[in-house]
């Protein structure tokens, strides 16, 4: 018997996804959080493509941060993210957290979007 948890998550998720569409003007930004890293990809869902994607365990964001899995490591993985998304011209998104209550590394994630210039 798999895990109720795992179960209730992911029935949270498809409900979400029936409603969010991400396109090639606005992709889907698709936040996964583990315990120690968290994941982002931006999705064309008309084309069935990841557009860019990003996680945590990046040399980068690596270096600065060991262990990921907290909110400041959430705040500098935004800023990373959203930094690079703009570099290759993508300016507005339609964000999914999966499911995943808004607080925490997902509000913090999210507000440093928004600082670094994303739109959504």
């Amino acid at each position: 018997m798999k895990n109720k948890k795992l179960i209730k998550q992911i029935g949270r998720h498809t409900r979400i996804r029936l409603r969010i569409k991400g396109n090639g003007e606005r992709p889907r930004l698709v936040l996964n959080r583990g315990l120690k890293n968290i994941f982002a990809q931006l999705v064309d869902d008309t084309k069935n493509k990841t557009v860019f994607s990003l996680s945590t365990l990046d040399k980068e964001i690596k270096s600065k941060f060991p262990a990921a899995g907290n909110i400041k490591a959430a705040e500098f993985f935004g800023e990373i993210f959203a930094r690079r998304a703009v570099e290759k011209g993508i300016k507005k998104i339609v964000f999914d957290r999966a499911g995943y209550l808004y607080h925490g590394r997902v509000k913090a994630f999210a507000d440093s979007l928004r600082k670094a210039g994303l739109e959504f």
